[in-house]
Protein backbone atom coordinates (compact mmCIF):
# COMPACT_ATOMS: atom_id res chain seq x y z
CA UNK A 1 0.00 0.00 0.00
CA UNK A 2 1.30 3.40 -0.97
CA UNK A 3 1.39 6.08 1.70
CA UNK A 4 -2.05 7.72 1.98
CA UNK A 5 -1.78 10.65 -0.46
CA UNK A 6 -5.02 12.20 0.77
CA UNK A 7 -3.84 12.14 4.38
CA UNK A 8 -0.47 13.55 3.37
CA UNK A 9 -2.15 16.33 1.41
CA UNK A 10 -4.41 17.17 4.35
CA UNK A 11 -1.43 17.36 6.69
CA UNK A 12 0.41 19.59 4.24
CA UNK A 13 -2.59 21.95 3.99
CA UNK A 14 -2.79 22.05 7.76
CA UNK A 15 0.86 23.04 8.04
CA UNK A 16 0.50 25.77 5.38
CA UNK A 17 -2.88 27.06 6.61
CA UNK A 18 -3.30 26.08 10.26
CA UNK A 19 -6.16 28.55 10.72
CA UNK A 20 -8.29 26.33 8.52
CA UNK A 21 -8.19 23.50 11.06
CA UNK A 22 -10.19 23.25 14.29
CA UNK A 23 -8.48 24.67 17.38
CA UNK A 24 -8.29 21.23 18.97
CA UNK A 25 -6.33 19.99 15.93
CA UNK A 26 -4.06 23.04 15.77
CA UNK A 27 -3.20 22.70 19.46
CA UNK A 28 -2.38 19.02 19.18
CA UNK A 29 0.96 18.50 20.97
CA UNK A 30 4.00 18.01 18.77
CA UNK A 31 6.17 16.50 21.51
CA UNK A 32 5.62 14.63 24.74
CA UNK A 33 6.62 17.79 26.62
CA UNK A 34 3.54 19.55 25.25
CA UNK A 35 1.14 16.81 26.38
CA UNK A 36 -1.31 17.98 29.03
CA UNK A 37 -1.60 15.87 32.17
CA UNK A 38 -0.41 12.25 32.42
CA UNK A 39 2.68 13.24 34.38
CA UNK A 40 3.02 9.68 35.67
CA UNK A 41 3.58 8.51 32.07
CA UNK A 42 5.94 11.28 31.02
CA UNK A 43 8.74 11.00 33.56
CA UNK A 44 12.31 10.54 32.22
CA UNK A 45 12.87 6.90 31.42
CA UNK A 46 9.15 6.13 31.33
CA UNK A 47 7.81 3.60 28.78
CA UNK A 48 6.47 6.38 26.58
CA UNK A 49 9.81 8.19 26.62
CA UNK A 50 11.54 4.95 25.65
CA UNK A 51 8.99 4.31 22.94
CA UNK A 52 9.94 7.54 21.18
CA UNK A 53 13.62 6.84 21.72
CA UNK A 54 14.35 9.66 24.15
CA UNK A 55 16.27 7.49 26.60
CA UNK A 56 17.88 5.14 24.14
CA UNK A 57 17.51 1.39 23.82
CA UNK A 58 14.52 -0.60 22.65
CA UNK A 59 11.03 0.31 23.83
CA UNK A 60 10.52 -3.20 25.16
CA UNK A 61 7.02 -3.55 23.74
CA UNK A 62 5.65 -4.04 20.25
CA UNK A 63 2.26 -2.62 21.15
CA UNK A 64 0.75 -0.26 23.66
CA UNK A 65 -2.76 -0.18 25.10
CA UNK A 66 -3.92 3.19 26.41
CA UNK A 67 -6.76 2.92 28.91
CA UNK A 68 -8.69 5.95 30.11
CA UNK A 69 -11.83 8.08 29.73
CA UNK A 70 -12.62 10.07 26.57
CA UNK A 71 -10.89 13.34 25.73
CA UNK A 72 -7.76 12.93 27.84
CA UNK A 73 -5.17 12.42 25.11
CA UNK A 74 -5.10 8.83 23.88
CA UNK A 75 -5.15 9.80 20.21
CA UNK A 76 -2.74 12.64 20.90
CA UNK A 77 -0.18 10.33 22.49
CA UNK A 78 -0.34 8.00 19.50
CA UNK A 79 0.14 10.93 17.13
CA UNK A 80 3.11 12.27 19.12
CA UNK A 81 4.77 8.84 19.09
CA UNK A 82 4.42 8.63 15.32
CA UNK A 83 5.82 12.13 14.80
CA UNK A 84 8.67 11.70 17.27
CA UNK A 85 9.74 8.46 15.64
CA UNK A 86 9.11 9.69 12.06
CA UNK A 87 6.75 6.81 11.37
CA UNK A 88 3.65 6.65 9.22
CA UNK A 89 0.53 7.25 11.28
CA UNK A 90 -2.61 5.34 10.37
CA UNK A 91 -5.75 5.74 12.44
CA UNK A 92 -8.64 3.26 12.51
CA UNK A 93 -11.74 3.13 14.67
CA UNK A 94 -13.07 -0.22 15.80
CA UNK A 95 -16.57 1.21 15.32
CA UNK A 96 -16.22 1.40 11.54
CA UNK A 97 -13.23 -0.81 10.71
CA UNK A 98 -13.08 -4.58 10.50
CA UNK A 99 -10.59 -7.35 9.78
CA UNK A 100 -10.41 -6.33 6.11
CA UNK A 101 -9.29 -2.80 6.97
CA UNK A 102 -6.82 -4.02 9.60
CA UNK A 103 -5.21 -6.45 7.13
CA UNK A 104 -4.98 -3.72 4.49
CA UNK A 105 -3.09 -1.49 6.94
CA UNK A 106 -0.78 -4.34 7.94
CA UNK A 107 -0.06 -5.26 4.31
CA UNK A 108 0.60 -1.61 3.53
CA UNK A 109 2.92 -1.32 6.54
CA UNK A 110 4.98 -4.30 5.38
CA UNK A 111 5.30 -2.83 1.90
CA UNK A 112 6.14 0.62 3.26
CA UNK A 113 9.07 -0.80 5.22
CA UNK A 114 10.41 -2.53 2.12
CA UNK A 115 9.60 0.20 -0.40
CA UNK A 116 10.07 3.39 1.60
CA UNK A 117 11.98 2.22 4.66
CA UNK A 118 9.31 3.75 6.85
CA UNK A 119 7.64 1.98 9.75
CA UNK A 120 3.97 2.43 10.63
CA UNK A 121 2.13 3.35 13.81
CA UNK A 122 -1.38 1.90 13.76
CA UNK A 123 -3.67 3.71 16.16
CA UNK A 124 -6.79 1.64 16.80
CA UNK A 125 -9.41 3.55 18.73
CA UNK A 126 -12.01 1.78 20.88
CA UNK A 127 -10.39 -1.62 20.55
CA UNK A 128 -12.89 -2.99 23.08
CA UNK A 129 -15.48 -2.90 20.28
CA UNK A 130 -13.51 -5.49 18.31
CA UNK A 131 -14.62 -9.10 18.66
CA UNK A 132 -12.18 -11.82 19.74
CA UNK A 133 -11.67 -12.86 16.10
CA UNK A 134 -11.02 -9.27 15.05
CA UNK A 135 -8.48 -8.80 17.84
CA UNK A 136 -6.85 -12.10 16.85
CA UNK A 137 -6.15 -10.60 13.41
CA UNK A 138 -3.78 -8.11 15.05
CA UNK A 139 -1.55 -10.74 16.67
CA UNK A 140 0.78 -11.53 13.71
CA UNK A 141 1.51 -7.83 13.16
CA UNK A 142 2.19 -7.31 16.85
CA UNK A 143 4.36 -10.41 17.24
CA UNK A 144 6.42 -9.68 14.12
CA UNK A 145 6.46 -5.91 14.76
CA UNK A 146 5.18 -5.14 11.30
CA UNK A 147 3.41 -2.19 12.93
CA UNK A 148 3.67 -0.36 16.20
CA UNK A 149 0.17 -0.86 17.51
CA UNK A 150 -1.24 1.75 19.86
CA UNK A 151 -4.74 0.75 20.90
CA UNK A 152 -7.09 2.90 22.96
CA UNK A 153 -9.99 1.81 25.14
CA UNK A 154 -12.32 3.42 27.62
CA UNK A 155 -13.19 0.02 29.14
CA UNK A 156 -11.15 -2.20 31.43
CA UNK A 157 -8.75 -4.00 29.05
CA UNK A 158 -8.57 -7.02 31.35
CA UNK A 159 -12.19 -7.68 30.37
CA UNK A 160 -12.30 -6.23 26.86
CA UNK A 161 -8.95 -7.20 25.29
CA UNK A 162 -7.97 -10.79 24.56
CA UNK A 163 -5.24 -12.24 26.76
CA UNK A 164 -2.71 -12.97 23.95
CA UNK A 165 -2.81 -9.35 22.81
CA UNK A 166 -2.80 -8.00 26.35
CA UNK A 167 0.23 -10.11 27.28
CA UNK A 168 2.16 -8.77 24.26
CA UNK A 169 1.30 -5.15 25.04
CA UNK A 170 2.38 -2.47 27.42
CA UNK A 171 -0.70 -1.32 29.33
CA UNK A 172 -0.68 2.38 30.22
CA UNK A 173 -3.48 3.80 32.36
CA UNK A 174 -4.31 7.43 31.63
CA UNK A 175 -5.66 9.59 34.43
CA UNK A 176 -8.54 12.06 34.01
CA UNK A 177 -7.44 15.61 33.28
CA UNK A 178 -7.72 18.00 36.21
CA UNK A 179 -9.02 21.55 36.07
CA UNK A 180 -5.42 22.73 36.38
CA UNK A 181 -4.45 20.64 33.34
CA UNK A 182 -7.28 22.15 31.29
CA UNK A 183 -6.59 25.65 32.60
CA UNK A 184 -3.04 25.38 31.30
CA UNK A 185 -4.32 24.08 27.98
CA UNK A 186 -6.74 26.99 27.59
CA UNK A 187 -4.00 29.50 28.48
CA UNK A 188 -1.68 27.98 25.88
CA UNK A 189 -4.40 28.04 23.22
CA UNK A 190 -5.12 31.69 23.95
CA UNK A 191 -1.53 32.86 23.54
CA UNK A 192 0.05 30.34 21.13
CA UNK A 193 0.34 31.36 17.48
CA UNK A 194 -1.03 27.96 16.51
CA UNK A 195 -4.10 28.80 18.54
CA UNK A 196 -5.67 32.22 19.02
CA UNK A 197 -2.38 34.11 19.15
CA UNK A 198 -3.46 36.58 21.83
CA UNK A 199 -6.42 37.85 19.78
CA UNK A 200 -8.69 37.65 22.83
CA UNK A 201 -8.45 37.19 26.58
CA UNK A 202 -10.63 35.04 28.81
CA UNK A 203 -12.49 36.40 31.84
CA UNK A 204 -12.04 34.32 35.04
CA UNK A 205 -15.75 33.45 35.38
CA UNK A 206 -15.86 32.51 31.69
CA UNK A 207 -12.84 30.26 32.19
CA UNK A 208 -14.52 28.62 35.18
CA UNK A 209 -17.62 27.95 33.09
CA UNK A 210 -15.56 26.50 30.24
CA UNK A 211 -13.92 24.12 32.71
CA UNK A 212 -17.33 23.01 33.97
CA UNK A 213 -18.61 22.53 30.43
CA UNK A 214 -15.50 20.54 29.47
CA UNK A 215 -15.92 18.02 32.25
CA UNK A 216 -12.29 16.93 32.00
CA UNK A 217 -12.40 16.57 28.20
CA UNK A 218 -9.62 18.50 26.43
CA UNK A 219 -11.31 18.40 23.02
CA UNK A 220 -14.53 19.75 24.47
CA UNK A 221 -12.65 22.54 26.26
CA UNK A 222 -10.86 23.69 23.10
CA UNK A 223 -13.96 23.40 20.94
CA UNK A 224 -15.96 25.53 23.38
CA UNK A 225 -13.12 28.05 23.63
CA UNK A 226 -12.91 28.33 19.84
CA UNK A 227 -16.66 28.94 19.53
CA UNK A 228 -16.61 31.56 22.28
CA UNK A 229 -13.56 33.31 20.81
CA UNK A 230 -15.19 33.46 17.41
CA UNK A 231 -18.32 35.00 18.90
CA UNK A 232 -16.28 37.58 20.84
CA UNK A 233 -14.26 38.58 17.77
CA UNK A 234 -17.44 38.87 15.67
CA UNK A 235 -18.77 41.34 18.25
CA UNK A 236 -15.47 43.23 18.33
CA UNK A 237 -14.89 42.37 21.97
CA UNK A 238 -11.30 41.84 23.18
CA UNK A 239 -12.38 39.58 26.05
CA UNK A 240 -14.42 36.39 26.16
CA UNK A 241 -17.06 37.01 28.82
CA UNK A 242 -19.26 34.57 30.70
CA UNK A 243 -22.23 35.75 28.67
CA UNK A 244 -20.44 34.99 25.42
CA UNK A 245 -19.52 31.50 26.61
CA UNK A 246 -23.11 30.88 27.66
CA UNK A 247 -24.36 32.00 24.26
CA UNK A 248 -21.97 29.83 22.31
CA UNK A 249 -22.17 26.63 24.33
CA UNK A 250 -25.92 27.06 25.01
CA UNK A 251 -25.56 26.22 28.67
CA UNK A 252 -26.32 28.41 31.66
CA UNK A 253 -23.56 28.90 34.19
CA UNK A 254 -24.10 27.25 37.53
CA UNK A 255 -22.75 29.11 40.54
CA UNK A 256 -20.87 26.25 42.08
CA UNK A 257 -17.32 25.83 43.35
CA UNK A 258 -16.36 22.18 43.56
CA UNK A 259 -13.65 23.04 46.05
CA UNK A 260 -15.66 25.55 48.09
CA UNK A 261 -18.65 25.76 50.38
CA UNK A 262 -21.24 25.28 47.64
CA UNK A 263 -19.80 21.87 46.86
CA UNK A 264 -20.81 20.75 50.33
CA UNK A 265 -23.95 22.91 50.56
CA UNK A 266 -25.50 21.45 47.43
CA UNK A 267 -24.46 17.91 48.34
CA UNK A 268 -25.98 18.41 51.78
CA UNK A 269 -29.19 19.78 50.25
CA UNK A 270 -29.44 16.74 47.98
CA UNK A 271 -29.18 14.30 50.90
CA UNK A 272 -31.58 16.28 53.10
CA UNK A 273 -34.12 16.46 50.28
CA UNK A 274 -33.92 12.68 49.87
CA UNK A 275 -34.25 12.26 53.65
CA UNK A 276 -37.29 14.53 53.57
CA UNK A 277 -38.83 12.54 50.66
CA UNK A 278 -39.00 15.65 48.42
CA UNK A 279 -38.21 13.99 45.11
CA UNK A 280 -38.47 17.21 43.08
CA UNK A 281 -36.04 19.14 45.27
CA UNK A 282 -33.67 16.16 45.25
CA UNK A 283 -33.71 16.10 41.43
CA UNK A 284 -33.05 19.85 41.35
CA UNK A 285 -29.93 19.54 43.50
CA UNK A 286 -28.80 16.49 41.53
CA UNK A 287 -29.15 18.51 38.32
CA UNK A 288 -27.12 21.37 39.80
CA UNK A 289 -24.32 18.97 40.71
CA UNK A 290 -24.35 17.41 37.25
CA UNK A 291 -24.37 20.75 35.43
CA UNK A 292 -21.57 22.04 37.66
CA UNK A 293 -19.35 19.18 36.49
CA UNK A 294 -19.38 17.32 39.79
CA UNK A 295 -17.60 13.97 39.80
CA UNK A 296 -20.41 11.41 39.27
CA UNK A 297 -18.61 9.01 41.60
CA UNK A 298 -18.89 11.56 44.42
CA UNK A 299 -22.64 11.82 43.86
CA UNK A 300 -22.97 8.04 43.79
CA UNK A 301 -21.08 7.73 47.07
CA UNK A 302 -23.45 10.23 48.70
CA UNK A 303 -26.44 8.21 47.50
CA UNK A 304 -24.99 5.02 48.99
CA UNK A 305 -24.52 6.78 52.31
CA UNK A 306 -28.09 8.08 52.17
CA UNK A 307 -29.43 4.59 51.54
CA UNK A 308 -27.72 3.29 54.68
CA UNK A 309 -28.17 6.31 56.93
CA UNK A 310 -31.74 7.41 56.20
CA UNK A 311 -33.54 4.46 54.64
CA UNK A 312 -31.93 1.45 56.21
CA UNK A 313 -34.14 -1.58 56.74
CA UNK A 314 -37.32 0.33 55.95
CA UNK A 315 -36.41 -0.63 52.38
CA UNK A 316 -33.68 -3.32 52.31
CA UNK A 317 -33.41 -2.92 48.52
CA UNK A 318 -32.29 0.72 48.77
CA UNK A 319 -28.60 0.04 49.48
CA UNK A 320 -28.21 -2.63 46.75
CA UNK A 321 -29.88 -0.20 44.34
CA UNK A 322 -27.48 2.60 45.29
CA UNK A 323 -24.47 0.28 45.03
CA UNK A 324 -25.61 -0.90 41.59
CA UNK A 325 -25.98 2.74 40.53
CA UNK A 326 -22.45 3.53 41.75
CA UNK A 327 -21.04 0.57 39.80
CA UNK A 328 -22.88 1.64 36.65
CA UNK A 329 -21.68 5.24 37.04
CA UNK A 330 -18.07 4.08 37.40
CA UNK A 331 -18.39 2.08 34.18
CA UNK A 332 -20.20 4.56 31.92
CA UNK A 333 -19.45 8.08 33.23
CA UNK A 334 -21.20 11.23 32.03
CA UNK A 335 -23.37 12.04 30.19
CA UNK A 336 -25.20 8.69 30.44
CA UNK A 337 -24.51 8.42 34.17
CA UNK A 338 -26.99 11.27 34.73
CA UNK A 339 -29.81 8.84 33.98
CA UNK A 340 -28.51 6.27 36.45
CA UNK A 341 -28.10 8.88 39.17
CA UNK A 342 -31.60 10.16 38.43
CA UNK A 343 -33.10 6.69 38.83
CA UNK A 344 -31.35 6.16 42.14
CA UNK A 345 -32.27 9.61 43.48
CA UNK A 346 -35.97 9.16 42.72
CA UNK A 347 -36.04 5.68 44.25
CA UNK A 348 -34.29 6.79 47.44
CA UNK A 349 -36.41 9.92 47.84
CA UNK A 350 -39.66 7.96 47.59
CA UNK A 351 -38.51 5.03 49.75
CA UNK A 352 -39.78 4.66 53.35
CA UNK A 353 -37.27 6.07 55.81
CA UNK A 354 -35.67 4.74 59.00
CA UNK A 355 -32.57 5.76 60.90
CA UNK A 356 -32.94 2.97 63.47
CA UNK A 357 -29.79 1.17 62.31
CA UNK A 358 -27.90 4.47 62.21
CA UNK A 359 -28.87 5.19 65.82
CA UNK A 360 -28.06 1.63 66.85
CA UNK A 361 -24.50 1.56 65.53
CA UNK A 362 -23.79 5.06 66.86
CA UNK A 363 -25.01 4.04 70.33
CA UNK A 364 -22.98 0.82 70.29
CA UNK A 365 -19.84 2.68 69.20
CA UNK A 366 -20.39 5.31 71.88
CA UNK A 367 -20.43 2.61 74.58
CA UNK A 368 -17.25 1.04 73.20
CA UNK A 369 -15.56 4.44 73.20
CA UNK A 370 -16.59 4.89 76.84
CA UNK A 371 -14.86 1.64 77.73
CA UNK A 372 -17.97 -0.52 77.99
CA UNK A 373 -16.44 -3.59 76.42
CA UNK A 374 -15.26 -6.28 78.80
CA UNK A 375 -14.08 -9.79 78.03
CA UNK A 376 -15.91 -12.06 75.64
CA UNK A 377 -18.01 -14.60 77.62
CA UNK A 378 -15.97 -17.83 78.01
CA UNK A 379 -18.51 -20.04 76.20
CA UNK A 380 -18.20 -17.85 73.07
CA UNK A 381 -14.40 -17.92 72.87
CA UNK A 382 -12.46 -19.90 70.30
CA UNK A 383 -12.18 -23.54 71.27
CA UNK A 384 -10.41 -24.98 68.25
CA UNK A 385 -6.85 -24.92 69.54
CA UNK A 386 -5.17 -27.36 71.88
CA UNK A 387 -5.58 -26.40 75.52
CA UNK A 388 -8.70 -24.23 74.97
CA UNK A 389 -10.87 -26.64 76.97
CA UNK A 390 -8.53 -26.40 79.99
CA UNK A 391 -9.06 -22.65 79.93
CA UNK A 392 -12.81 -23.11 79.89
CA UNK A 393 -13.11 -21.67 76.40
CA UNK A 394 -16.15 -22.74 74.34
CA UNK A 395 -17.42 -24.82 77.26
CA UNK A 396 -21.17 -24.73 77.71
CA UNK A 397 -21.82 -23.14 74.33
CA UNK A 398 -25.23 -24.16 72.97
CA UNK A 399 -25.29 -24.62 69.20
CA UNK A 400 -28.44 -22.72 68.10
CA UNK A 401 -29.24 -25.14 65.28
CA UNK A 402 -29.63 -27.93 67.85
CA UNK A 403 -32.59 -26.32 69.62
CA UNK A 404 -36.14 -25.65 68.39
CA UNK A 405 -36.43 -22.34 66.61
CA UNK A 406 -32.61 -22.11 66.28
CA UNK A 407 -32.39 -19.55 69.13
CA UNK A 408 -30.56 -20.71 72.27
CA UNK A 409 -31.11 -19.02 75.62
CA UNK A 410 -27.56 -17.92 76.42
CA UNK A 411 -25.58 -14.74 76.95
CA UNK A 412 -23.77 -13.29 73.93
CA UNK A 413 -22.84 -9.77 75.03
CA UNK A 414 -20.05 -9.00 77.52
CA UNK A 415 -21.22 -8.42 81.10
CA UNK A 416 -20.62 -4.67 80.77
CA UNK A 417 -23.42 -4.24 78.26
CA UNK A 418 -25.53 -7.34 78.89
CA UNK A 419 -29.18 -6.43 78.50
CA UNK A 420 -28.59 -3.16 76.62
CA UNK A 421 -30.82 -2.49 73.61
CA UNK A 422 -29.23 -0.66 70.69
CA UNK A 423 -31.54 -1.49 67.81
CA UNK A 424 -35.03 -0.02 68.15
CA UNK A 425 -36.75 -0.68 64.82
CA UNK A 426 -39.46 1.60 63.45
CA UNK A 427 -42.69 0.40 61.92
CA UNK A 428 -42.01 2.13 58.60
CA UNK A 429 -41.94 0.07 55.44
CA UNK A 430 -40.24 -3.31 55.59
CA UNK A 431 -38.72 -2.56 59.00
CA UNK A 432 -42.09 -3.29 60.65
CA UNK A 433 -41.25 -6.95 60.13
CA UNK A 434 -38.03 -6.54 62.10
CA UNK A 435 -39.92 -4.78 64.89
CA UNK A 436 -42.11 -7.83 65.37
CA UNK A 437 -39.23 -10.27 65.18
CA UNK A 438 -36.70 -8.54 67.44
CA UNK A 439 -38.88 -8.63 70.58
CA UNK A 440 -39.58 -12.33 70.20
CA UNK A 441 -35.88 -13.05 69.63
CA UNK A 442 -34.86 -11.08 72.72
CA UNK A 443 -37.41 -13.01 74.78
CA UNK A 444 -36.00 -16.34 73.60
CA UNK A 445 -32.45 -15.24 74.34
CA UNK A 446 -33.53 -14.44 77.90
CA UNK A 447 -35.14 -17.87 78.20
CA UNK A 448 -38.65 -16.45 78.13
CA UNK A 449 -41.49 -17.53 75.91
CA UNK A 450 -41.90 -20.76 73.97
Amino acid sequence: MEPDLFTAAAEERQEKDPAGSPLAVRMRPRTLDEVVGQRHLLKPGSPLRRLVGESGGPAGASSVILWGPPGIGKTTLAYVVSKATDKRFVELSAITAGVKEVRAVIDGARRAVGGYGKETVLFLDEIHRFSKAQQDSLLPAVENRWVTLIAATTENPYFSVISPLLSRSLLLTLEPLTDEDLRGLLARALRDERGLGGAVTLAPDAEAHLLRVAGGDARRALTALEAAAGAALDKGEPEITLGTVEETVDRAAVTYDRDGDQHYDVASALIKSIRGSDVDAALHYLARMIEAGEDPRFIARRLMISASEDIGLADPTALPLAVAAAQAVAMIGFPEAALTLGHATVALALAPKSNAVTNAIFAARADVQKGLAGPVPPHLRDGHYKGAAKLGHAQGYVYPHDVPGAIAAQQYAPDAIHGKRYYEPTRYGAEARYADVVEKVRERLRGEGG
